[in-house]
């Protein structure tokens, strides 16, 4: 993991997103990835540049229409493999956050009942 980002459920998390998003629109610029995922230019602008700095992301150059040069950010195979990796740890952390939340459902509502019960 990158020195710069420590590794974490939230980063992980931004980072899986910025991979998905760019998988599908590689063209979109900082300013468009920051509002799509919701997040500060700074804070996209870090993660961005840190999957570059880890080689899961290359930028290319390329003109758009109003004839201003732009990147498109590509995922390498290594951020391919990355995507993969931290879509299945997500999956896993959600799931397990799932049973835990259904687990702490079905005590409130025994506790309810106890309690209307008692009444």
């Amino acid at each position: 993991m990158n020195e710069l980002i420590p590794p974490s459920p939230d980063i992980d998390a931004t980072q899986l997103a910025l991979l998905r998003l760019l998988a599908e629109q590689p063209d979109l610029s900082q300013r468009e990835l920051s509002k799509v995922l919701g997040l500060s230019l700074g804070k996209t602008h870090y993660v961005l540049h840190a999957l570059l700095n880890k080689g899961l992301v290359k930028a290319r150059n390329f003109r758009r229409n109003d004839n201003k040069l732009a990147y498109a950010y590509l995922l390498t195979p290594a951020g391919l493999r990355e995507k993969l990796n931290l879509t299945r740890q997500f999956l896993a952390r959600k799931e397990a956050e799932f049973d835990q939340l259904r687990t702490t459902i079905a005590g409130l509502r025994a506790e309810l009942n106890g309690l209307a019960e008692e009444q």
